[in-house]
């Protein structure tokens, strides 16, 4: 069963035909498609006479339905196979109605499988980014470190901080020192020591993404084996709450794997699959569910987190949970020769947007237009008026991605409808995340954003990582001084300055926000205590099936 043959099938009908053109849609050399439609010939799906000469029209006549003989077999393969293994059929190249049927009877091998274990399976869209805590800078790669790894201290959204590795700590003007839990135990079996802590923390301080967020960190010192102390003889109020960042995730790396405490334990991760076996000596509560399997599906499918007993899935509940936000980002950064370093430019795009942005809503339904803040129950009250039209000397470059592709050409019929010229640049998602240069030279884009847990903390680290779509802006010393306030005044009076950086950033239309976003996950009513947790995720770490008695 191969996905070239049913791709044939799909674009040429019987009739005369051009081996050229089979060559360029199947993507091979003509001697390799030569070879193709010889074997093709032989097993007998079709009856294939060449042209005379190179380059002559040569005849295909259809003896079989392809696309219907691969649908009945790709059927019978779910039903015996492995889920990770059938789930690569759905790769193929179908119809639009064969897609549709084979992604439902998939879609029914999904969720809670009672084997000798209890698995959950769900789908995946793309492979994970990352799996290390310094690099998984996606949402769904941080997601996934969340269950594997864990951090020496929690965040709740009131800004309380909790214990999780150290179980307590001792604070002063100029240190921080941790305790740390004992007989802590790693996947690999080995137990947590300070000195585990300290790599951990030097990696992270030395890191270029965060190193800017950790400058204040003179030094960090193992005084036991339980002990470790952090040193800021100039003051860094937001220690604790740094230390609670998903970055900030405990790590061992041995023999080329990196093991974490985490409830859930990394057993394989490929493209296809991703499983995480739930770690029996975890130090706080085991998880409920043995295994969770990550299986690699199409971009449309339509996923459902549903158990072996729900079968018709005609009993579900939507759970609403926070989707982040969208901003668009106006590149003035230092040393760019661009129109957009003009503020009369921004503040016309900035009105532009603001008057068009309630049609978001026709766009997506899960956008609700946002012009207050990207902080959640704030109102910055900004009232945006219209300004004089400016010249525009040349296009505006308009970075565009996968992930923001809709906004964005919705941005660009904004512009285009004002006379506005553009230009529009793709680029891979993976390419935004790690900043290539390419991706730099741009006059603005739309970035989406979801914090981590507690906002205050989650926007001024949002600002201020490697990975910011604003970093290189506070490179400039008139930027940079709004952010060293933040180290010297109290965590609980950080709403105060995020809100008075928010205003500087609108009013010099260089961060316009754009919309809030909600995701609605589908779950069937015998999963119990779904609970969201990071980044608008299910915490796995709570759920359980309810069984047939």
């Amino acid at each position: 069963m191969e996905n070239k043959l049913l791709t044939l099938w799909r674009y040429y009908p019987s009739g005369n035909i051009r081996v050229e053109e089979i060559s360029e849609t199947l993507q091979l050399s003509h001697k390799q498609t030569t070879r193709y439609l010889k074997k093709w010939n032989e097993e007998g799906w079709i009856a294939f006479t060449p042209g005379r000469g190179r380059g002559n029209v040569s005849t295909l006549k259809w003896k079989k339905d392809v696309e219907e003989e691969f649908e009945e077999e790709v059927v019978k393969l779910m039903d015996k196979e492995p889920i990770d293994e059938s789930s690569k059929y759905l790769m193929y190249n179908w119809s639009t109605d064969s897609k549709m049927r084979l992604m439902t009877h998939f879609h029914s091998k999904l969720g809670f499988v009672k084997e000798s274990k209890d698995k959950l399976l769900v789908p995946k869209r793309y492979p994970f980014f990352s799996i290390h805590p310094l690099e998984a800078a996606d949402v769904m790669s941080a997601h996934l470190v969340a269950n594997v790894f864990n951090r020496l201290v929690s965040i709740t959204d009131k800004g309380d901080i909790l214990p999780e590795l150290a179980h307590s700590w001792d604070a002063s003007p100029s240190k921080l020192r941790l305790y740390l839990k004992k007989d802590v135990r790693f996947h690999d079996g080995s137990i947590l020591t300070a000195k585990d802590v300290g790599h951990c923390l030097e990696q992270l301080r030395t890191c270029h993404h965060y190193k800017e967020l950790w400058e204040p960190i003179e030094g960090i010192e193992v005084k036991a084996p339980l002990i470790i102390d952090i040193h800021h003889p100039g003051g860094c109020s937001y220690i604790l709450p740094m230390l609670t960042m998903m970055c900030a995730s405990i790590y061992k790396e041995n023999k080329g794997r990196t093991f974490g405490t985490g409830c859930f334990a990394l057993e394989e991760n490929t493209d296809s699959k991703t499983t995480l076996a739930a770690f029996k000596e975890h130090f706080q509560e085991r998880p409920l569910l043995d295994a969770v399997e990550f299986v690699q599906v199409p971009k449309d499918f339509k996923g459902i987190y549903h158990s072996h007993i729900e079968k018709n899935q005609s009993s579900s509940v939507e759970v609403e949970s926070d989707s982040g936000f969208g901003i668009v980002v106006m590149n003035a950064v230092p040393g760019r020769d661009s129109q957009i370093q003009r503020k009369d430019v921004r503040d016309y795009l900035h009105w532009v947007i603001a008057k068009n942005r309630h049609t978001l809503r026709d766009l997506d339904p899960r956008l609700t237009p946002n012009g207050k803040s990207v902080l959640i129950g704030q109102d910055q009250a900004m009232v945006i008026r219209e300004v004089e039209r400016p010249l525009f000397t040349e296009p505006l470059v308009i970075r565009s991605a996968n992930h923001t592709a809709k906004t964005t050409e919705w941005l660009v019929e904004m512009f285009e409808k004002e006379g506005i010229p553009v230009e529009l640049q793709w680029f891979s998602f993976a390419d935004t995340l790690t900043r290539q240069p390419e991706t730099l030279h741009v006059d603005l884009f739309v970035h989406g954003e979801i914090f981590e847990s507690n906002q205050d903390f989650s926007f001024y680290h949002f600002l201020k990582n490697g990975y910011s779509p604003l970093y290189s802006l506070f490179e400039k010393e008139e930027w940079r001084v709004y952010l060293e306030e933040f180290r010297h005044t109290p965590f609980a009076d950080w709403n105060e300055l995020n809100m008075k950086l928010e205003t500087k950033l609108m009013k010099e239309s260089i961060m316009i926000p754009l919309y809030y976003e909600k995701r609605y996950i589908p779950f069937s009513t015998d999963i119990m205590n779904i609970e969201i947790k990071h980044f608008g995720y299910v915490d796995f770490s709570k759920l359980w099936v309810r069984p047939e008695v």
